[in-house]
């Protein structure tokens, strides 16, 4: 199966992954991971995209992003991206030995409802899930963290508002175990590049963004069985 449609349209809500190549460690150190946040600031500010929640971890990272535009979304993962590859390679002069990132990132498009909200509780759960933490939010380096304990600078400067209201218990929420339907559903359309969100509202959108391979079983199709 071919890969699905990139969709770049403005005003749809995105969750983005893209990991290292084979799986290798991006981020060695804090330094490291300040020099992803600097990229990150930057591409914010140069494509004036709307983030809403971001984590960093060892060998990737998610973000939760809200394009203005059409075109807005590949242009600020594309820099982000090759930005933080040049001066990675710049630091540990390793330029030319071989691709940081795995390829083109991952993206799926999520309804702007509850739906957004299991995102973003993922996104920022994702150190705790991982055991680096005992607590969300003591991972320095993500939206969560920014949000309760950056500067109010820092928090203009590259977290936008929501489409909806945080929900009063938020941080309580993420803490939180989630379901195991919620975590399989996320996973699949992580891999899959379906829209996550109601039934109706994915419905609508497949056929509108020409997303109906996103939801075929992948493989060949079965041969069928004599005599049905």
């Amino acid at each position: 199966m071919g890969r699905s449609p990139r969709i770049n349209l403005g005003g749809l809500v995105y969750h983005v992954l893209n990991r290292a190549n084979a799986r290798q460690t991006i981020f060695d150190a804090e330094a490291d991971y300040q020099a992803w946040e600097r990229v990150l600031e930057e591409a914010v500010e140069r494509t004036r995209m709307r983030l809403l929640a971001y984590v960093a971890m060892p060998n990737h990272w998610h973000l939760v992003a809200w394009p203005r535009d059409d075109g807005d979304l590949s242009r600020f993962v594309g820099w982000l991206t090759l930005t933080h590859t040049q001066r990675w390679h710049a630091h540990r002069h390793s330029v030319g030995q071989g691709h940081l990132y795995q390829g083109r990132f991952k993206s799926f498009v999520t309804q702007s409802d509850e739906h957004l909200l299991t995102v973003c509780r993922y996104v920022e759960r994702n150190p705790l899930r991982a055991k680096l933490v005992d607590q969300a939010e003591a991972w320095r380096w993500s939206s969560l963290w920014r949000w309760l304990g950056g500067d109010q600078q820092q928090q203009r400067s590259l977290l936008s508002a929501w489409p909806m209201a945080r929900p009063g218990q938020w941080l309580r929420w993420v803490n939180r175990v989630e379901s195991k339907g919620d975590l399989a559903a996320l996973r699949h359309a992580t891999q899959r590049g379906n829209p996550f969100g109601e039934p109706g509202w994915m419905a609508r959108t497949v056929r509108k963004l020409g997303l109906e391979t996103t939801l075929r079983p992948r493989g060949r199709p079965r041969a069928a069985e004599k005599g049905s």
